[in-house]
């Protein structure tokens, strides 16, 4: 790539690192792959920032009556993990596939 382009400010650090990284990698350059790489990686620092904050406060919590209730943050890190995950499937990476063939390595 003939130019790099600077992660979106808003991202954070870990997210601006595999900007960076996806952008070395492959040639996304188009606006559309760009918006795309962008938006997963919010989705990602989403999933992140709830993952801390469930981390924190625990998965369950009592309510009034002290029945025990999900965290409400779940359901947040949960949708945000898919985005993410859809996001850098909709951006079509090819991968190197870890093997040269399905099953289990051989051993030698």
């Amino acid at each position: 790539m003939a130019t790099k382009i600077k992660a979106p400010n808003h991202l954070s650090k870990e997210s601006k690192k595999l900007w960076a990284d996806i952008l070395t990698e492959y040639s996304i350059d188009d606006a559309a792959g760009l918006r795309l790489l962008r938006v997963a990686l919010e989705a990602y620092d989403r999933a992140q920032a709830a993952r801390a904050a469930i981390e924190k406060d625990g998965m369950m919590f009592k309510d009034r009556f002290g029945a025990p209730k999900p965290h409400p943050l779940l359901p947040i890190e949960r949708d945000s993990r898919a985005a993410f995950l859809a996001g850098m499937k909709a951006l079509n990476l090819d991968l190197e596939p870890l093997h040269d063939r399905p099953g289990r390595p051989s051993e030698r």
